[in-house]
């Protein structure tokens, strides 16, 4: 395989300003192409068709697809963090502009794209030997919406 899986997320109008606001969430993002309809349609000529871009690396596909398909929670992305401020930095930023927080560290964007802004020291906390301490952690998990590192260790002790 010459390039990596890349995600394509199919959008109504608003390819180019999803990628814009991707890339400015994400450190080390860009644009690295954008294609347009042309005279076969279906919608204007000129009009934007696709945006390439990457985040952190990560290359995506924003398509202006039309109206007949959403995003839903079946399809989400998780972004690992190494630090409370990481972790903030994400959620308060895919938050801008329209978005809703959900449980567990789920959240939707604008756009309705689902995202889970994850601390490593959850995944080490909750893949602990000690039981007793997998379900305090969980526990606390469950009542949070973004995940404070904090508590979760403090609900480890």
């Amino acid at each position: 395989m010459s390039k990596p899986i890349a995600p394509c997320l199919w959008l109504d109008t608003e390819a180019q300003d999803a990628a814009k606001f991707y890339c400015s969430v994400f450190p080390n993002s860009k644009i690295t192409a954008t294609s347009y309809y042309g005279e076969a349609g279906p919608r204007p000529k000129g009009s934007v068709l696709t945006v390439g871009f990457e985040l952190n690396g990560q290359p995506f596909t924003a398509l202006n697809g039309g109206p007949q398909f959403k995003f839903s929670e079946a399809v989400s992305f998780q972004i690992y963090c190494d630090s409370q401020d990481e972790v903030d930095h994400y959620w308060n930023g895919l938050l801008a502009g329209g978005g809703t927080e959900d449980m567990c560290g789920w959240l939707k964007d604008r756009y309705g794209l689902s995202w889970q802004v994850v601390p490593n020291r959850l995944i080490e906390l909750i893949t602990s030997p000690d039981e007793a301490k997998t379900r305090r952690v969980t526990e606390a998990m469950f009542k949070m919406r973004k995940l404070d590192i904090a508590a979760l260790e403090a609900a480890a002790k």
